[in-house]
């Protein structure tokens, strides 16, 4: 049977199984992309907005967009009209994390993954119960639901001939046909949960994504995207070295059969809780380097790049990634 691919998602098949969720370099600085319930650790209402490109220099290639909210309710936060954005003087500290009161927080995503020649848009809505389990600890219960759309690019796909698999094939191809024939853009109920404990200092994550799968979904075509349930655990601690300076490691692990785990260790360094930089390891993937900066006290901004450390490293140039953060009320 020939293949019904575009060569980029041939090559993104052969690493991580068809990306179906997207991948984020600086997970840690937005943990609510990877586990719902760490909607609300802030009280104020975060918001966040960022651009994903992988592997520069291949046609159509993975990209990924995302827009973020997470809010408290019952909390009072003053947001007061200012004509003028004022970068103040000095650095701005990161927010505070609060532990020790229970909480209730909504959250809100919307996230757009292109890969190839499929196209996911995903919006879903949060809610996150933050229990106190001693002054210092927080124990927080997160679930979310919403809907994907996953869409196939009938012009991003080209039919490939197994003599060689790098050059187009002229004749008609089955499943080709089907896709096209048959509709090619599904809604799919998408579902997850997690939990969350935390301190000013050290974090510990289990979260689960697309747990009803494909059971529940919507529209008139045949196309089976075979969405498949992922899991993740996250963790990290803040170790103070001095008065100006933090460092954290943390771990995060992804699960997703038939694909094998994915680990990815992180080390980040912050001077004065206002500029950090740090490295990412990505196993057999990536190295990551990555900076940022609290901007002013109501903005936040982040960048990183994913250097390829698989045989792909010789034909793609890397990606890139652009967080930025809005703090409203902090």
């Amino acid at each position: 049977m020939k293949k019904l691919l575009t060569v980029t998602t041939l090559l993104a098949a052969q690493i991580a199984f068809g990306q179906q969720n997207p991948q984020y370099s600086q997970y840690l600085r937005n943990q609510y992309m990877v586990n719902p319930a760490a909607a609300g650790v802030y009280d104020f209402v975060d918001i966040t907005m960022s651009g994903r490109w992988q592997w520069l220099g291949f046609d159509d290639s993975p990209r990924t967009a995302y827009l973020s909210g997470t809010f408290v309710l019952g909390q009072r936060n003053k947001v007061r009209y200012n004509p003028a954005f004022r970068t103040g003087s000095g650095p701005v500290k990161n927010p505070e994390i609060k532990t020790g009161k229970l909480k209730h927080a909504l959250g809100g995503q919307l996230i757009a993954d292109q890969y190839g020649a499929f196209r996911k848009m995903n919006f879903n809505a949060t809610y996150a119960l933050h229990l106190p389990l001693s002054q210092n600890f927080n124990l927080s219960f997160g679930a979310k639901a919403g809907l994907s759309n996953n869409t196939f690019l009938q012009d991003k796909a080209v039919v490939l001939n197994n003599t060689d698999p790098y050059a187009a094939y002229a004749g008609g191809d089955a499943e080709y046909d089907s896709y096209v024939a048959n509709g090619s853009s599904k809604m799919i109920l998408d579902l997850g949960a997690g939990l969350y404990l935390y301190s000013s200092k050290m974090f510990f994550g289990l979260a689960a994504d697309n747990l009803s799968r494909d059971f529940v979904e919507f529209g008139s075509g045949t196309a089976n995207f075979n969405t498949q349930m992922h899991f993740n655990a996250t963790g990290g601690v803040k170790l103070k070295i001095n008065e100006n300076l933090t460092m954290m490691p943390a771990l995060l692990a992804k699960f997703m059969l038939p694909a094998p785990p994915s680990i990815e260790g992180s080390v980040l360094l912050e001077y004065k809780e206002w500029l950090w930089g740090g490295v990412s390891y990505r196993h057999k993937d990536a190295v990551v380097p990555m900076v940022g900066l609290n901007i002013n006290d109501k903005f936040k901004f982040g960048y990183s790049y994913d250097y390829s450390i698989s045989r792909f490293n010789q034909v793609s140039s890397g990606g890139h990634e652009i967080v930025l953060g809005l703090m409203l009320g902090r």
